[in-house]
């Protein structure tokens, strides 16, 4: 039988682990995959640590995203959670729960995902364990570990009055990306429908960018290091839309966040609602030369966390996998 027809219910735990790590780079760590868990080298002797969890249904659709795109994106959502705080990344643990019909073809297409987002996002960092498990729901959990490398950790809490605001990265590139999966690729009763090489080439420039960017997200990481060894006192991945990410950190440092929107750019509801972009909101000490535009201003807290040109938020802010669940909008 081929990998495509032999599915994961009809190997042992050992034979599908073979196929993961079959697919990725030799372990460089003192103690890699294979005995009980991992022994990394840290050169400070901190780490910094993130996990997070991609489900089946909230999350992503099967009828979307391939095998290798979803291990890129589990993969490139906590890498950009690393670095957010100033830490290169230097190792990811990777724990799978799938049916058992999962074919092997399409875990070793994870494991490729994987692989290809290190080596494009992170070079050195590298799958150093995980866990197999068998689910009705497949899901995707994945913790990430980074060193500061003598750097003082970057946290929300850090942004003063008088601090540039700045961005990362992109701006509703992926919400661009989302929308055209909710309005192209689903059924007349709103069910998601296969997105094709075909399809996704008769798309028009801009949405296959939208597209490319929600299946593969592409955060900036070492452009994270730089702003953290320029002095940003504030930082944190934009997964979840400008808006509500922008709120957090407001409120974590006691301020208010006033952004400009004239350099938000021409969608302000996309740029501030869209998500899943996963660049870097960023603050420096006025003055600072750090990497990312300049977005707006930090103020002493006001009324509102957020303002646009002086003015309350009041549109879409993001994704709240609580409040949103039933909207199918993850």
């Amino acid at each position: 039988m081929t990998d495509a027809e032999t599915t994961v219910g009809e190997l042992s735990e050992g034979q599908v682990l073979r196929g993961i790590l079959s697919r990725l780079p030799a372990s460089t760590a003192p103690v890699g995959p294979g005995d009980d868990a991992a022994v990394l080298a840290v050169p400070d002797g901190r780490v910094v640590a993130t996990t997070d969890t991609l489900v089946h249904g909230p999350d992503f659709r099967l009828a979307w995203s391939s095998a290798v795109d979803l291990g890129y994106k589990s993969a490139a959502v906590n890498l950009a959670d690393v670095a957010a705080m100033g830490a290169r990344p230097i190792a990811l643990l990777v724990a799978l729960a799938m049916p058992e019909s999962t074919p092997l073809s399409f875990v070793r297409g994870l494991a490729d995902g994987l692989a290809e987002a290190c080596a494009d996002l992170a070079p050195g960092c590298a799958v150093e364990g995980g866990d197999l498990a068998v689910s009705d729901t497949l899901t995707i959990a994945v913790t990430a570990l980074g060193s500061l490398d003598g750097r003082e950790p970057v946290r929300r809490s850090g942004a003063r009055a008088g601090d540039a605001v700045h961005i990362i990265g992109e701006l509703g590139v992926a919400g661009r990306g989302l929308d055209v999966l909710f309005t192209r690729f689903v059924d007349a009763a709103g069910a998601p429908i296969l997105v094709t090489p075909e399809a996704r080439a008769s798309l028009g420039a801009e949405d296959a960018e939208g597209l490319d960017r929600q299946l593969r997200p592409h955060p900036p990481i070492a452009d994270a290091l730089r702003a953290a060894d320029a002095g940003a006192t504030a930082m944190m991945d934009v997964s979840d839309g400008l808006a509500l990410d922008a709120e957090r950190l407001a409120d974590a440092s006691g301020v208010t966040i006033a952004f400009d929107a004239g350099a938000l750019g021409d969608d302000l509801a996309r740029a501030l609602g869209g998500g899943e972009d996963h660049g870097f909101l960023v603050t420096y000490p006025a003055g600072t030369d750090g990497p990312g535009r300049r977005v707006g201003t930090v103020v002493a807290r006001g009324e509102v966390a957020v303002t646009v040109d002086g003015r309350p938020w009041t549109g879409r802010t993001g994704w709240d996998p609580y409040r949103d669940w039933d909207a199918g909008r993850g």
